[in-house]
């Protein structure tokens, strides 16, 4: 293995959310007077932290969003995910494999701490992720595609940025991950690979992963 570290972001590469969630932001904003498509969602919010909705509904329409706006939108979210969410196909034969060759890794999402391990718990995930292998944009001060989450992922885990590599399906995530100084593979399950420009690799099957990583 060339990596001592595999950080996996975790919304579309761990588990099936990003459509779930893409759907109802899309649906809550256009519902706030904020006409928003799946395919806007998916453009403009896919793979960041919750800051960067607010930041760019304000400079597009000098609006705020509603203070409880967070709340409402992951309490939809985590409904949702009761009914519907699925782990990424693969996923677990992934984490098996790394689990099986001692090689370590950990998970580094936009997420938050709360939504990070709903969808683990509800997928069966939760079962590879202890809390010391979680990490969250709210432990740092910027998230994606600021490369401060996957440094300090890195940093907690006691492994150097370039023996990291990290896995992405979002544009965002690939800019911060370079910008870590780490390898990243694209995953284009959901992304068309040229969103995912500046990766290592890209691949579009998760069990292709493990003989990517050598």
């Amino acid at each position: 293995m060339r990596y001592d570290l595999v950080i996996f972001d975790n919304d579309g590469v761990l588990v099936d959310s990003e459509p779930i969630s893409n759907r109802l932001l899309a649906a809550y904003l256009t519902e706030l007077g904020h006409p928003t498509s799946y395919e806007d969602s998916i453009r403009d919010y896919m793979g960041s932290a919750m800051h960067r909705v607010h930041d760019l509904v304000e400079e597009r329409t000098g609006r705020r969003l509603p203070a409880d706006f967070d709340d409402v939108f992951h309490a939809r979210v985590f409904a949702a995910f009761e009914r519907e969410l699925k782990p990424v196909a693969g996923a677990v034969d992934v984490l098996g494999k790394l689990e099986a060759d001692g090689t370590a890794y950990c998970v580094a999402s936009s997420g938050s701490h709360e939504r990070i391990r709903v969808g683990h718990r509800t997928t069966g995930l939760d079962r590879w992720f202890g809390d010391e292998l979680i990490f969250s944009s709210q432990d740092v001060g910027r998230g994606k595609p600021a490369p401060d989450l996957f440094l300090y992922a890195a940093e907690r885990m006691g492994v150097a940025p370039e023996r990291c590599v990290v896995v992405e399906d979002s544009p965002l995530g690939v800019r911060a991950a370079v910008a870590a100084g780490m390898d990243v593979y694209g995953f284009t399950a959901m992304t068309p690979a040229e969103k995912l420009g500046g990766a290592t690799r890209l691949f579009a099957d998760m069990r292709e992963l493990p003989g990517l990583l050598g």
